[in-house]
């Protein structure tokens, strides 16, 4: 299906600094990052060691970034990294981490090292917005000199623990509004027609295609389903235009595409996609999801790896 023409932009041709201009003025702050995020972290200092890894300073205003790590992290455990909000209006990926370090990170702290970076799109989770401010889409940007500094500065930091994950969740969500705005978005900024896909009714992971880890992403489906309804394919058997590689499942080419889950060397990667747009999925279940995965994830590494 071939959304309409993007408000912004001319019909075929590239945005030029003008058109990204005017996509960041018609942006509006519509929630707290402060409120809603901050706030949850700093409950957290007494029990989680609290850092601020990096800053972000737009015109639209200035954004602390902060990360929360169980206590005396130890080489010679196994480290995951557990990244939320890379893609800012995904609430759940914020509110998923913010959970699982809350409840259940420091059971855990015995046999992992747990790094928790909630919410590394800031501007993004306050606009509900997809992109950074420059129209920069952080989950594409990945790799070396970034332009995305969202994006630099979790990887900087990472770099600089010099610890070697085992894993690394980074959760997320397919909504609605990915065919109502953001594609059609990311087709008027790149000048080419847009074509909408399926949105999947549930959940399903994105896997990494260079080591997709099979056992792995069934495991943490199978636990999902105790939780929320895991998406069907369409009648393609696909999900989001890409084929389906088990039930719930499909594979990115995660490091080629610039994805937060290909950043680091970690064996165990895989990307979380909820569906709150759902008429049976409330917010409390899609953050129960998320923090389903994680859990799922550290009893398979535990048992296997």
């Amino acid at each position: 299906m071939t959304h309409s023409t993007y408000p912004i932009g001319t019909p075929g041709t590239k945005w030029n600094n003008n058109d990204k201009g005017q996509w960041f003025k018609s942006q509006s702050i519509k929630r707290s990052y402060q409120n809603d995020v901050v706030s949850l972290i700093n409950e957290l200092k007494n029990s989680l060691t609290v850092e601020q890894y990096g800053e972000l300073n737009y015109a639209a205003g200035t954004y602390p970034l902060y990360v929360l790590k169980t206590p005396q992290l130890d080489k010679n455990k196994p480290t995951i990294l557990i990244t939320g909000g890379v893609h800012g209006y995904e609430t759940s990926g914020v509110h998923g981490a913010l959970r699982f370090a809350k409840t259940s990170a420091l059971q855990y702290s015995e046999q992992f090292n747990i790094i928790v970076a909630p919410c590394i799109s800031p501007w993004g989770y306050e606009t509900i917005n997809r992109w950074n401010p420059a129209a920069i889409d952080p989950n594409r940007s990945f790799y070396e000199n970034s332009p995305a500094p969202e994006s630099a500065a979790i990887m900087a930091y990472v770099k600089s623990l010099d610890l070697e994950l085992i894993a690394h969740i980074d959760l997320h969500e397919t909504t609605d509004s990915d065919n109502s705005e953001f594609r059609p978005a990311l087709a008027a900024r790149e000048g080419t027609t847009n074509t909408n896909w399926n949105i999947p009714d549930g959940f399903y992971l994105v896997a990494d295609t260079n080591k997709p880890e099979p056992e792995f992403q069934k495991v943490i489906i199978k636990d999902v389903a105790k939780v929320t309804h895991i998406a069907p394919s369409d009648e393609n058997n696909q999900l989001i235009g890409v084929p389906q590689e088990q039930f719930g499942v499909i594979n990115y080419a995660a490091r080629d595409l610039g994805l937060c889950m290909g950043f680091t060397d970690a064996p165990y990667v895989t990307t979380t996609e909820v569906y709150p747009d759902s008429p049976t999925a409330t917010d409390e279940e899609c953050i129960l999801a998320q923090v389903a995965v994680i859990k799922s994830a550290l009893k398979y590494i535990r048992e296997n790896a």
